[in-house]
């Protein structure tokens, strides 16, 4: 139903009066923080540049900190925008109020009414628009069915579970039929059972209502079950936009390849990168590993040489081989179909997910010293110096 733009989209919250950068200030003073300081105050969001598509479902993703909620208030109007455009179905916003921008919002604390009904919470912005009362009790009760939510309008927020109230404030948001729907971290403050239902619970809402999806998480896991496409941030900067595969595939960076992915990625800082006569290796932890045809035509078309870089490869892509490189087992984790293995090598921590079934009747325990490998097409290497990927 919309299509939103935000072009060099920057949030700075000024300095509180007194507290204004002094000149000559050091720099590792300045760095207590990792947003940027300015002689305008800090600098929450920076060059956001974004393009939403009709009805597509985007998500921002980053630590907590890192200018996404700040980012989507702005989107709402709760927020001034202090520098760049917000246009939605190419109208400008910067200074539209909010309630003219035909948008909605879920907040993470729900924001219910405590002394209203269900019914009349999802009723009361209907009310405000001055809607009919049969208008008002069609789209009610089909928020309500839709969400399964039917045989509580009657009670009240506190007679609701969490995530019963959840889908309330959804219901909320969903009957004023908005162009643009926002999200802000609305899953988490409810137990890990109840996200994985809710968030089964928003993938068929998106599925049956026509809006613009906005949404907030600090949980990467939410990020690539729910998104269209993710955009990733970091101190106010949008690290790498993409699709859940091509962001878990192709991380643009270190941080990027390290915050998608559960568990983390294993990283190898000091390993070598070798080149000869455009034919690549790569040497890590006394191992050498001859890269693939496709890696090494891309390595030489940048003109990547021989030299220090950071490798990296995901625990599921590690196993267990004879031939490896020897680990001592520091904790076994048994996760039902698979076994984490957190391992020491070399001096560095390794995390490798094992399918339990790979096992047979093999018992590996804290203190075991097992042998790992993994194929050398599932690497990524790191710039050791921009933290860029070099592939």
């Amino acid at each position: 139903m919309a299509q939103v733009q935000l072009k060099n989209i920057r949030k700075v919250y000024p300095h509180a009066p007194g507290t204004a950068k002094k000149k000559g200030k050091k720099a590792e003073d300045e760095k207590k923080t990792n947003l940027q300081i300015t002689d305008e105050g800090v600098v929450a969001v920076q060059e956001f540049n974004l393009d939403i598509a009709d009805k597509e479902f985007i998500v921002l993703v980053g630590p907590s900190g890192c200018g996404k909620s700040t980012t989507l208030r702005m989107v709402a109007g709760l927020e001034e925008i202090s520098g760049g455009e917000l246009l939605i179905d190419g109208k400008l916003m910067n200074d539209i109020a909010p309630k003219d921008r035909d948008i909605a919002m879920v907040f993470q604390s729900y924001a219910l009414y405590p002394h209203m009904t269900v019914r009349e919470n999802m009723e009361f912005p209907l009310k405000l628009r001055k809607m009919s009362a049969d208008e008002i009790r069609q789209r009610v009760d089909h928020a309500a069915e839709t969400l399964g939510i039917t045989q509580y309008l009657d009670r009240k927020p506190k007679a609701l579970s969490g995530g019963q109230r959840q889908r309330v404030a959804i219901g909320r948001a969903i009957v004023r039929e908005p162009k643009v729907l926002l999200m802000d971290e609305p899953l988490s403050n409810l137990d890990a059972k109840l996200r994985n239902q809710m968030r089964a619970e928003i993938i068929k809402l998106r599925q049956q209502i026509d809006t613009t999806f906005i949404y907030v998480t600090h949980d990467q896991v939410e990020a690539m079950t729910l998104g269209d496409r993710i955009v990733i941030m970091k101190d106010g900067y949008i690290q790498q936009i993409g699709t859940p595969q091509e962001v878990f595939n192709h991380p643009k960076n270190l941080f990027v390849a390290g915050f998608i992915g559960t568990p983390q990625m294993n990283f190898f800082p000091g390993a070598q990168l070798i080149e000869n006569g455009g034919v690549y290796a790569v040497d890590l932890l006394g191992k050498v590993f001859a890269l693939t045809d496709a890696q090494s035509k891309a390595l030489a078309a940048k003109g990547v040489k021989s030299g220090e870089i950071t490798a990296g490869i995901r625990p599921v892509h590690v196993t267990l081989d004879d031939d490896g490189i020897e680990a001592r087992v520091d904790v076994s984790e048994m996760m039902g179909s698979e076994l984490h293995l957190h391992m020491t090598a070399g001096g560095q921590d390794v995390v490798a997910v094992v399918p339990t079934t790979a096992l047979e009747d093999t018992t590996i325990t804290g203190g075991s010293t097992v042998k790992f490998t993994f194929q050398p097409r599932l690497l990524h290497l790191f710039d050791a110096q921009s933290e860029e990927n070099l592939l």
